[in-house]
């Protein structure tokens, strides 16, 4: 063989796949040191503020809302991912996610922003912001009913028990790499400082770990907040010395750091509480799309949670437990998983006490709205390692398949490339003209067709499924070359004894809710 002597046939390969992901500091169920969480657990909390403070920044101007609005919607949104996260984390999959806003659903908000009873609204703009807060609940509460069902009742788990590592492949790593249009897009909106984020992060960790032997371990773990604080402080600078003065509107709104209008606008103290807004209004077609973004997030939801499973150290998820945390779930954060990856910190002690931060930040106003007001090409910054991690995980997965089977190469290739292919024409025909390629007069039906076709996992994680489950399953090779051999072990809640110790629920409480 030329370049070097063929490796015996009976030699063991030099990277057996692992049920587990070694070289993880801590898992599940094995916290740090105190003082080393709580930073952890601030890290984790500046990284999910990226999408808490875009999404309503996005959206509460077209509502009719100024930044007093928009802070307390960032506020009500903090203090539900907090609830949200502690819950999942006691009650749920009992996996470190920190549970956050989801992007999934912004286009049937926008549909319902758009909708003519609001958009036609000639009166006071901050009682067309109710107005419009109200209908979104109304459909929101609709649309967790949803999963609630699907996930108490076991439906899902009925579904989920068909995975296989082959078909979760393209699910996990489009969760991850499908939001490629929120890394460079975003720092390149000021690049000066979105790009030096970016090269300052990947130096710190995974460069000077290597060169600096002692605290090898602070680098990496930190480089969020190391990176973060030196960027901003930079950017700030640059602010102050008027830099940007005679710059373009939107340049000052992605560069300046004094431009979100958060801090002013923010209360010192104040507690969400239901329905701050009024009692929710219910319209049956939005509540129907909604339902379908539901769904699609639940999909998307199911292929992060696989991510931070394998992050955190932990065996493959049994579906019964899946089930009973899509049961708890709100929204699932994906930046999340890649922070696991990058800290190699898969504690639950730290994401809860990351919680904490959440209820904490959104009830202190004032010092929440500091953080919340970092520049947003910092955070698509750091977009483009998390999500890069998030896909890279779906990867991992392969090493349970045979790669050498056309069968295996066949719905891997297909499914990814389908996945990729189908939303960027339904993206790109929304761009273009303005709607969708399903364009009726019912705008909720429109909805319920464009929005899971615009979803580059749901479409790859779908068609893997179903290719999957499929073609030749018979044949007793097929199933070794899709891998679900491996799972086989930890698809039972008590076939494996690690899986009990990362997935049984606290207080003794597996005695009255059995995960079967």
């Amino acid at each position: 063989m030329a370049g070097g002597a063929a490796p015996k046939a009976d030699e063991p390969l030099p990277h057996p796949a692992k049920d587990q992901l070694p070289s993880i500091s801590y898992c599940i169920t094995s916290p740090p040191p105190w003082p080393e969480a709580i930073l952890l657990g601030f890290q984790h909390y500046i990284v999910m503020l990226g999408t808490t403070v875009l999404i309503p920044t996005s959206l509460v101007p077209q509502m009719g809302g100024g930044n007093e609005e928009k802070a307390k919607v960032i506020q009500t949104l903090l203090f539900v991912a907090g609830l949200n996260t502690l819950l999942q984390s006691l009650f749920g999959t009992r996996l470190p996610a920190v549970m956050g806003g989801s992007y999934t659903f912004v286009p049937s908000t926008i549909s319902i922003i758009l909708a003519g009873r609001f958009s036609n609204y000639s009166g006071d703009p901050v009682e067309k912001f109710k107005r419009t807060m109200r209908a979104i609940q109304g459909s929101l509460i609709v649309a967790s009913t949803l999963q609630i069902v699907l996930g108490f009742s076991g439906l899902w788990r009925n579904v989920t028990r068909f995975l296989s590592p082959l078909s979760v492949v393209p699910l996990i790593s489009l969760v991850g790499f499908g939001l490629y249009e929120f890394g460079f897009p975003g720092v390149a909106k000021c690049v000066e400082i979105g790009l030096p984020q970016l090269v300052i992060i990947v130096f710190i960790s995974q460069y000077l770990p290597h060169v600096i032997k002692r605290g090898k371990n602070i680098f990496d773990r930190f480089a969020v907040i190391f990176s973060v604080v030196i960027v901003w402080i930079y950017a700030h600078l640059l602010t102050v010395g008027g830099a940007y003065n005679d710059a373009a509107p939107k340049t000052q709104a992605s560069c300046r750091t004094d431009r979100a209008g958060l801090i002013d606008a923010a209360p010192w103290i104040r507690v969400p509480w239901p329905f701050q807004w009024g009692a929710p209004s219910f319209d049956a077609g939005e509540a129907f799309a909604m339902m379908m973004a539901s769904f699609v997030a639940l999909v998307e939801s199911t292929g992060a949670f696989f991510a931070v499973a394998r992050y955190a150290s932990a065996t493959p998820m049994p579906p019964s437990v899946l089930s009973r945390g899509v049961g708890w779930q709100l929204f699932l954060y994906r930046e999340n998983a890649g922070l696991l990856a990058l800290t190699r910190v898969g504690s639950r002690r730290v994401v809860q006490i990351s919680a904490g931060f959440m209820i904490f930040f959104s009830v202190l106003g004032k010092f929440g709205a500091v953080f919340a007001s970092i520049p947003a090409p910092i955070v698509a910054a750091l977009y483009c390692l998390f999500f890069a991690y998030v896909g890279a995980g779906g990867l991992s997965f392969l090493q349970f398949c045979n790669l050498n089977s056309f069968r295996v190469k066949f719905i891997l290739g297909f499914s990814i490339f389908i996945g990729l292919s189908v939303p960027q024409y339904f993206n790109e025909y929304t761009a273009i003209n303005g709607f969708g390629p399903v364009h009726t007069s019912g705008r909720w039906f429109n909805d319920m067709v464009n929005i899971p076709f615009s979803s580059e996992p749901f479409v790859a994680g779908c068609v893997a499924f179903f290719l999957d489950n499929t073609l030749h399953k018979k044949d007793g090779q097929v199933r070794k070359d899709r891998g679900r051999h491996w799972w086989d072990k930890f698809w039972s809640f008590k076939g494996d004894t690690r899986s009990e110790e990362f997935y049984s629920l606290p207080f003794n409480l597996n005695k009255y809710f059995p995960s079967v």
